[in-house]
């Protein structure tokens, strides 16, 4: 395996560039070795060897249980509206926004 070479400050400008960020010196500073750090992370991903795992959505095997599609009969509009402050035409009512056109 070759070594990945060590991100430098001038790539971390390069990128925040790119990306229209403007970093001060500190900021470069840290992100610099947070992106290193990222980086060698995904190397050691891809140096692992993988060839003789099937891929998978979700290591754990899980079932979803659904409950039957059934229409309710429930009326909550009443219940709804009795929270709100102000009612109207069976609608709620809330205070104007925007003012009367000139």
């Amino acid at each position: 395996v070759t070594a990945t070479p060590r991100l430098t400050r001038d790539d971390v400008a390069h990128v925040a560039n790119l990306a229209r960020l403007t970093l001060t010196d500190d900021e470069l500073d840290a992100f610099t070795g947070q992106l290193a750090d990222v980086l060698d992370h995904a190397a050691d991903l891809e140096a692992l060897d993988i060839d003789d795992v099937s891929p998978m959505a979700n290591p754990f095997p899980l079932v979803n249980v659904l409950r039957a599609d059934e229409p309710g009969h429930d009326d909550v509009r009443a219940e709804i509206l009795a929270a709100a402050p102000l009612v109207e035409d069976g609608q709620f009512r809330v205070p104007p926004v925007l003012g009367e056109a000139p």
